[in-house]
């Protein structure tokens, strides 16, 4: 029926509109057609973006810091993959978002019950939990360092906003026994200690980064694509070799123990290479328990830890007098009676008489040294002592390295320069010591020490002392770690082995308490010295507190661990008797 046959149409809408409102209708009705087509077809691209974009994160994906080796490439400190588990609340939504889609209104927060649930798995009270959870907007982390196992229970229960990071902590397999050369990091995987501080830079990694979907509970439900893959932290490998570590750790356990000594130290150092082979302290800690990590079973106190050096100084003194041409190995030194400095006098431990220079070291006699000393300057003195390391930081990159104490020659009393010679007066620590010694233990040159393996030795150092002077003060050394000596419980069957003892007070509110370092340095074997020992026992409380009872002992079951482990033959005859009973390397406490 046309409109102009019902004169009731007609009258109320005139032919021209209704023709009007037809085209109107096809033209809306084809703009959304168009506009169909255009959205599917030809701008898809554009708007599926804008959508993902709602739902897209960038997501940092970590690097795994680099392992720490010993020479032998055995495995000090690497990293494991764990997780961190996140909490990230929701941004706040409008009421028109919450009309759209009411049903949603319960991923906003996690209920008591669910929150009960997550501290179970993570081993931690409710309410912490629930405090660590953002109200409106952000992110924080519950817990850092979580086992994979646990992160995927964790994410099992598909709980609104929390997810797991992938992240590394990291692993030191031997524990206390190489914790103060390694060290330790941070939750952050920064180090903090050691090697892990000392070496931080070529030991971390570079962290990339990942595109992620996520779904309207912030899970990640895809991923998309790598935007910057990570680059994983190169590898250290040490001078030290866990054999001789584990040996040095349990051996001085045993001293600390045996002697009721506050602390201890021992460090076994290649006198060809520099390279550092062994560094143990005892009180020491496992930095695989972050409760441990904190207190004076930190301190590195080989490196830290100044102390007057004693009688361990007094072969500079005989080095130098042999290098000035005054001296020589047999020259007699009148060491009766006391050595009086206005109203100081200074006494040896046993009367002497008259003693060779290489008698005095021997004896470990202080009038002897001090004479000896006088007749050279201060100046002169302290050039010795500068050489040789004292006085200054050996720069190894170790956390709270100390220099130790060497006054300026100028302030120097004579009285100061009597006592200087046998060690009192100035402070070292037992690395730069072991240092020093291998000035013996080579042709009088003296090389830098190394944490890192050496492959390819220097030929020679600074040149302290002539090659001849190094020589007749071994022999001297050798005496002293003999029967005559005051360290005859230094020696090793099978073995040629030189050293000095050191028995010095400790200092307490600026005076000498009656308190003790008791310590011994040493080479050998004497024929062709290859390792330096050093050993530092303070506070021995049992009853003993000489360097030659206290430390000696250590010193020799270390080295002679030392050598033959690594296979350097004997350059001693062995009695029948004694080879029998050392056939088989001392047993340490574990």
């Amino acid at each position: 029926m046309k409109l102009a046959d019902n004169p009731l149409l007609a009258e109320l809408l005139p032919a021209w509109r209704a023709r009007a409102m037809l085209v109107l209708m096809m033209v809306l009705f084809g703009g959304l057609v168009a506009r169909a087509f255009w959205l599917q077809a030809v701008d898809n691209e554009f708007y599926q973006r804008k959508g993902e974009e709602r739902f897209s994160k960038v997501l940092p994906t970590p690097a795994s810091r680099g392992r720490v080796l010993d020479r032998n490439e055995q495995v000090l400190a690497m990293s494991t993959q764990v997780s961190a588990i996140v909490a990230e609340a929701r941004p706040t939504r409008s009421t028109a978002q919450t009309r759209a889609n009411p049903r949603d209104i319960g991923a906003e927060k996690l209920t008591p019950a669910q929150i009960r649930q997550l501290a179970d798995l993570l081993d931690m009270d409710h309410r912490t939990v629930a405090r660590k959870i953002p109200d409106q907007r952000g992110r924080g982390y519950l817990k850092r360092q979580v086992a994979p196992d646990v992160a995927q229970r964790i994410l099992a229960l598909k709980l609104p906003g929390i997810r797991a990071e992938p992240e590394y902590r990291r692993y030191y397999p031997h524990g206390e026994v190489s914790a103060h050369v390694v060290g330790f990091t941070g939750m952050d995987d920064n180090g903090l200690e050691g090697i892990e501080l000392a070496m931080n830079r070529p030991l971390t990694g570079q962290k990339g980064s990942r595109r992620v979907i996520t779904d309207a509970r912030r899970n990640v439900v895809e991923d998309v694509e790598t935007l910057q893959p990570p680059r994983d932290g190169g590898d250290i490998r040490l001078a030290i070799d866990t054999r001789l570590q584990f040996l040095a750790h349990s051996r001085l356990k045993q001293a600390v123990t045996e002697h009721r000594a506050r602390a201890g130290s021992a460090v076994v150092l290649d006198s060809r290479t520099g390279e550092v082979l062994a560094l143990a302290n005892w009180p020491t800690y496992n930095p695989n328990n972050r409760a441990q990590l904190s207190g004076p079973p930190l301190r590195n106190r080989a490196f830290t830890d100044t102390y007057e050096p004693g009688s361990t100084i007094k072969p500079f003194i005989a080095a130098m007098a042999l290098d000035g041409g005054r001296y020589n190995f047999d020259t007699p030194v009148d060491c009766a009676g006391k050595l009086r400095f206005g109203r100081y006098s200074i006494g040896d431990a046993h009367p002497h008489g008259t003693l060779s220079v290489a008698e005095v070291i021997q004896k470990s006699s202080n009038i002897g040294v001090a004479k000896i000393a006088a007749d050279f300057t201060p100046a002169e003195m302290w050039r010795v002592y500068d050489q040789v390391g004292f006085g200054s930081p050996l720069r190894l990159g170790f956390p709270g390295e100390a220099s130790g104490r060497l006054r300026s020659a100028a302030s120097w009393k004579p009285v100061e320069q009597a006592t200087m010679s046998y060690g009192h007066g100035m402070s070292v620590t037992l690395m730069q010591m072991a240092r020093a010694y291998m000035v013996f233990a080579r042709d009088g040159d003296l090389i830098p020490l190394s944490l890192t393996r050496v492959d390819t030795p220097p030929i020679s150092g600074l040149q302290v002392f002539s090659a001849q002077t190094a020589r007749e003060v071994r022999r001297m050394l050798e005496l002293a770690a003999g029967a005559g000596g005051t360290a005859p419980q230094a020696q090793i069957p099978g073995y040629r082995v030189a050293g000095k003892t050191g028995t010095a007070h400790k200092i307490e509110g600026g005076t000498y308490a009656n308190k003790y370092i008791a310590s011994f340095v040493g080479f050998a074997p004497v024929s062709d010295p290859r390792y330096v020992v050093a050993v530092m026992i303070d506070e021995p409380s049992n009853g003993k507190h000489y360097g030659g009872q206290v430390a000696a002992p250590v010193f020799s079951d270390i080295m002679n661990a030392t050598l033959r482990t690594t296979g350097i033959a004997p350059d001693r005859p062995v009695p029948p008797l004694q080879m029998a009973r050392n056939s088989v390397t001392p047993k340490v406490l574990p």
